[in-house]
C-alpha cells in the first residue's frame, strides 16, 4: 500500500505531466501551422511583402510592425481573405497599394499564413487557430472602411 505522500507525489505528477503533454500539442500545432504558413506565405505573398516582411518601398508594407499585427488580430483573417483598399500608416508612413482578395484560400490556410507571419519577422502572436480565423471572418470590418 502506498503511503499519503507517495500518492500525493504521484497525483502532483500526473497533473504536471498533463498539463506539460497540453503545452507541448500546442506548441506541435504552432509548429505545423507555422511550416505549412510559411509555404503558403512563400506562394502567396512573398511576391509583394519579400522573404523578409519588408515589403516594397511605399508599395507594400512590411509584416514587421508588431504593433499593428496586434493591434489589427481580428482584421488579418479578413485583409487576407478580402483583400483591402484603404489606406494604412505602418511605422510613419502611408500604404495605398490595393491588397488583392485571395478568395480561394480555406480558413485553415489563412491560420497557416497568419500563424507564420505572426510569428516572424519579429512578431509574436502565438498560435492563430483555423476556429479563430472563422470567428474573425464572420466579423469583417476593416478592410475597405
Amino acid at each position: 500500500m502506498l503511503s499519503k505522500s507517495t500518492c500525493s507525489l504521484l497525483a502532483i505528477l500526473t497533473i504536471v505531466l498533463i498539463i506539460g503533454s497540453c503545452q507541448g500539442e500546442e506548441q506541435i500545432k504552432k509548429a505545423q501551422f507555422f511550416t505549412n504558413g510559411k509555404s503558403l506565405y512563400t506562394s502567396k505573398c512573398e511576391n509583394c511583402h519579400n522573404n523578409d516582411g519588408e515589403g516594397l518601398g511605399n508599395l507594400y508594407p512590411p509584416l514587421t510592425d508588431t504593433n499593428f499585427i496586434k493591434q489589427h488580430r481580428p482584421n488579418l483573417p479578413c485583409i487576407v481573405k478580402y483583400g483591402m483598399s484603404k489606406t494604412i500608416t505602418i511605422n510613419g508612413r502611408g500604404f495605398d497599394t490595393e491588397m488583392p482578395a485571395n478568395i480561394s484560400l480555406t480558413d485553415q490556410e489563412i491560420a497557416y499564413i497568419l500563424t507564420y507571419v505572426g510569428n516572424s519577422f519579429g512578431n509574436e502572436l502565438g498560435l492563430i487557430t483555423t476556429e479563430e480565423v472563422n470567428g474573425y471572418l464572420k466579423n469583417c470590418t476593416m478592410q475597405n472602411e
